[in-house]
């Protein structure tokens, strides 16, 4: 059989001499063109890569070898620079389309009176042990778990989500069942106490291979607390901080690794051999572990494959170290939020109040809206709503000093503005570095008027069962408090008993791109009374229209009056619209998050 060639054109030189020279050798010898077209193979290249030599002329080498990495841009730096190069490639080819293997070859620049006509290369196959091409995929894999954890753990600030992208890593490429564990929560109650000696961890995530799925019901589910008693494998792993093997081939081995001997028919169920338990560690402690099983024909952990996992654990325990952190801080910043805002009393039985607060995202911290309701003498109350500047506990604990001061004031029975000159001269004073807007709104007894000053916050709403929606944009906005400036003012608001008055943060009506007025306007024309009157529908409808694409938090409060029997209503207060282009909040005011 003669080895074929191909030729585009008069070709430089004659490749049936070069096929009388190499026909004979074991090496595969392969002769490609400027463009890495074959131009010419030998019988030895044709047996190692299982195609005929004619299939191989005139095709570049990844048309021919799609799943050889052939090291292309090397054979172009041949060409480039007349260097001669050893190229060491891998792949799989039709003579052994399943086994990966590996060639050494030497490549050399061809020239023809005086230009570059192509490469010509020599090709030895390395010959491997399957041991060590076992070895050499392993080592890959563990490369590949390495190079991709950076890009995989971590992608949020959920403790939960974290622990499960580190399960996910290492099913299958480390282990056929992976459990990540941590502490439970410092902040709240454990679910029961745990007995003395016994060690208590929350399952946060656990993954198995296809084959495993459908056994795990004896293993424990991923959010259940696990109990492990003395001397068992995570115990040890974590008294000493140092990876825990086994290779668990009786009873006695699996039940002394388990939480307990209850877990025995499931370790069995499952066919699991071989454990690691690895210490989840940061510097200031431990905050689980990672556990990896291999069950089944898999083979045991080798040393390798503990220090990859170590590795591994390591670098989530900074994600989540992290993820723990803002966990342990929101959680005390909702309950101290959540505590501060409690639904307020309605001040006397006539009047009828409905609040909602509305996070922006549950990865944001919560912030400093807040709203209250302070009856005062006479008959009259007091609705204050306010936006502290930030979010996280510092703006829930500076929120929780704005609504105490003005719960002192207001027992002085001051009109609104001198509030907020005093609030804001209290706060200088304080030390307090957190800004704050804030509206205050006087409803006198029977609701056909209130007195309204601000510092800072966008304009109420009124809401007429008859005329309609209005904006309040007669109302004078002065600076935001704790900037000691000053200069706030009250305005006299008229209207109808039954009238709803409606308060809210600026997380609302503010978004990206648009006018606070168009903004404001287009609240103004979309808050409709339900066919009921219901306000507590009123405010979810609000939020459901209002409260996606939210970028802040959300406060909203609303309120009306019901006259009583003795007390005839007063005469009808300003219509529903207003041509009066309504004042912009303080510049700056409206805090950010």
């Amino acid at each position: 059989m003669q080895a074929d060639t191909y030729t585009d054109g008069p070709a430089p030189f004659d490749p049936r001499a070069l096929a009388a020279l190499v026909d004979g050798t074991m090496a595969g010898v392969g002769v490609l063109d400027t463009g890495l077209r074959f131009l010419y193979v030998n019988r030895a290249l044709e047996r190692l890569n299982g195609i005929p030599a004619a299939e191989h002329l005139g095709r570049t080498v990844s048309e021919v070898l799609p799943g050889v990495d052939a090291r292309e841009d090397m054979l172009r730096a041949v060409l480039a620079d007349g260097k001669s190069r050893e190229i060491t490639s891998s792949g799989f080819t039709a003579a052994a389309a399943t086994v990966r293997r590996y060639w050494h070859g030497a490549y050399h620049r061809l020239e023809f009176d005086g230009r570059v006509v192509g490469v010509a290369g020599i090709v030895l196959e390395i010959m491997t042990s399957d041991k060590g091409q076992r070895e050499l995929e392993q080592a890959r894999r563990h490369l590949n778990l390495l190079d991709t954890a950076a890009a995989r753990i971590g992608t949020t600030l959920d403790m939960d989500t974290t622990c499960a992208e580190l399960a996910d890593l290492v099913v299958p490429g480390l282990a056929d069942l992976a459990t990540v564990e941590v502490f439970p929560p410092d902040v709240a109650p454990p679910v029961r106490p745990a007995p003395p000696g016994v060690l208590r961890l929350r399952r946060a995530a656990l993954r198995a291979v296809p084959a495993l799925r459908d056994e795990l019901d004896g293993f424990g589910l991923t959010g259940e607390y696990i109990d492990y008693q003395e001397g068992a494998a995570v115990q040890r792993c974590l008294a000493v901080n140092q990876p825990v093997v086994e290779n668990l081939t009786t009873d006695e081995q699996l039940v002394r690794s388990a939480p307990g001997p209850e877990r025995l028919a499931a370790y069995r169920a499952l066919g699991m051999h071989s454990a690691v338990i690895v210490p989840v560690t940061v510097r200031s402690g431990p905050l689980g572990i990672l556990g990896l099983i291999r069950a089944g024909d898999s083979p045991v952990f080798t040393d390798e494959d503990v220090v990859i996992a170590r590795e591994l654990a390591g670098r989530a325990a900074v994600d989540l170290d992290h993820a723990r952190r803002f966990a342990h801080e929101h959680t005390i910043a909702l309950e101290l939020q959540r505590s501060l805002l409690s639904e307020p009393r309605p001040p006397h039985p006539h009047i009828e109040i409905a609040t909602r607060y509305l996070p922006a995202d549950r990865s944001v911290m919560v912030g400093g809206d807040w709203f209250d309701v302070i009856p005062l003498r006479d008959g009259r109350h007091l609705k204050a709503m306010g936006d502290v500047m930030g979010h996280g506990v510092e703006a829930a604990v500076a929120m929780s000093h704005y609504r105490s001061l003005l719960r002192m004031l207001a027992d002085d029975e001051l009109p609104p503005h001198r509030i907020l000159e005093q609030l804001d001269r209290m706060v200088e004073r304080s030390g307090l570095d957190r800004a704050a807007t804030c509206l205050l709104a006087v409803v006198d007894r029977v609701g056909g008027a209130c007195e309204v000053a601000s510092a800072g916050h966008l304009p109420p709403v009124l809401i007429d069962p008859r005329a309609g929606a209005r904006v309040c944009d007669e109302m004078a906005v002065g600076p935001p408090l704790g900037t000691g400036l000053g200069g706030y003012r009250t305005t006299m608001v008229e209207f109808d008993p039954g009238t709803v008055l409606f308060l809210y943060t600026d997380g609302l009506v503010e978004r990206r791109g648009e006018d606070i007025d168009a903004s404001v306007d287009r609240l103004r024309r979309e808050l409709t009374l339900p066919a009921d009157g219901s306000l507590e529908r009123l405010l979810d409808d609000v939020l459901e229209r209002f409260g996606p694409g939210a970028e802040d938090d959300i406060a909203v409060l609303a309120s009306r009056t019901r006259p009583t029997e003795e007390e005839p209503a007063p005469a009808h207060g300003r219509g529903a619209g207003s041509a009066r282009r309504r004042p912009r909040p303080w510049p700056g005011s409206r805090p950010r998050g």
